[in-house]
């Protein structure tokens, strides 16, 4: 991906608490900016903004950047799918991440495998955003976490960020590229408020995972909203005395397999967080692969921290017993401690 993959120090720019929403619609902002040929596609993008609201506002200066389209996520990625093959670069909003359903094969066969079937020649810079996870209430077809079907396709960048400045940097990292990326924002982090600098060429590069809390005794690699989740975790097991290192991803594909394998060399033990459900999860490939390349770090089994394997109800009452909590993390911690 020919991108800046630095990130710049922060010293020189303004830091402002904003929303992970905010975040994001300042990403389309200042890349509207940049380029003039950038545009978003997606099902009822104005006036609201979304249905999420990311980008409301935008239209007073960027009216002409949205394209509305009908209810058929197959000809937005579709068509998304063309416009980048012949060099525009395209933002696909899906209104939910449950409906990409509806468009794996423009996804899955078509912008995965553009470069490889042209032998190169061809570039396909198309960011997919989706809104991701539980915890509103909006039923078992809208609450799906898919980070790891799309993790699993050669050809597909899948970017899952967790605090405001990631999402910022991440989404401009996204579009300035040359490659499809599946852009997932967890619903719960909309509102969520953190540090963001004002740099408008503050990337934050692909494959690299964020330390957020050091420790010696105990390595939590967690993902989207399970990072909060495992940052109080965490926080609670200092109380008790244990030192447990926080690490997020940032993207599942490409992993960051290295950070994690030095955090585990360092502290033997490891628990995973994944709000989606354990079979075939992201946190399953982590835990497989520091077993695999990093068996004799460990002084415990790996624990990971995953939904049940069920459909998640929309009854306020059941939703909360069907997402990993923070309770499940220290339990998971105290077993392998």
């Amino acid at each position: 991906m020919n991108v800046e993959t630095r990130e710049r120090g922060l010293a020189k720019t303004e830091m402002r608490e904003i929303t992970f929403r905010e975040a994001l619609k300042e990403a389309l902002a200042e890349e509207f900016a940049r380029n003039p040929d950038l545009f978003v596609m997606g099902e009822d993008l104005l006036p609201q903004g979304g249905v999420f609201g990311v980008h409301a506002g935008l239209e007073a200066d960027y009216s002409d950047r949205f394209m509305q389209t009908p209810i058929s996520e197959a000809a937005i990625v579709g068509t998304a799918v063309g416009v980048a093959l012949n060099g525009g670069a395209v933002v696909a909003e899906i209104m939910f991440s449950d409906f990409i359903t509806c468009c794996m094969d423009e996804i899955v066969n078509q912008a995965a495998k553009m470069r490889y079937m042209s032998g190169g020649q061809a570039n396909v810079p198309l960011t997919i955003r989706a809104p991701c996870g539980m915890g509103l209430g909006v039923g078992a077809q809208h609450t799906q976490c898919v980070e790891a079907w799309f993790a699993h396709v050669p050809g597909l960048k899948v970017v899952v960020p967790s605090t405001p400045a990631d999402a910022k940097g991440l989404l401009k990292t996204a579009i300035r590229g040359q490659d499809p990326v599946v852009f997932l924002e967890y619903k719960k982090l909309y509102p969520i408020k953190g540090p963001v600098s004002s740099d408008p060429d503050l990337l934050v590069p692909f494959g690299s995972a964020r330390t957020h809390r050091a420790g010696t005794d105990l390595t939590i690699v967690a993902t989207g909203h399970m990072v909060l989740k495992a940052l109080d975790a965490a926080e609670r097991l200092s109380q008790e005395g244990v030192s447990a290192e926080v690490i997020d991803p940032r993207t599942v594909a490409p992993l960051d397999m290295d950070t994690i394998l030095q955090s585990v060399e360092k502290t033997s033990r490891l628990v995973v967080c994944d709000e989606s459900t354990m079979t075939c999860s992201v946190a399953s490939e982590i835990a497989a692969t520091v077993s695999d390349q990093g068996f004799f770090f460990l002084d415990a089994p790996v624990k990971r921290v995953c939904s049940p394997s069920v459909p998640k109800p929309f009854s306020p009452a059941l939703e909360p017993l069907s997402i990993p909590q923070v309770e499940d993390i220290l339990a998971a911690a105290r077993e392998v401690l």
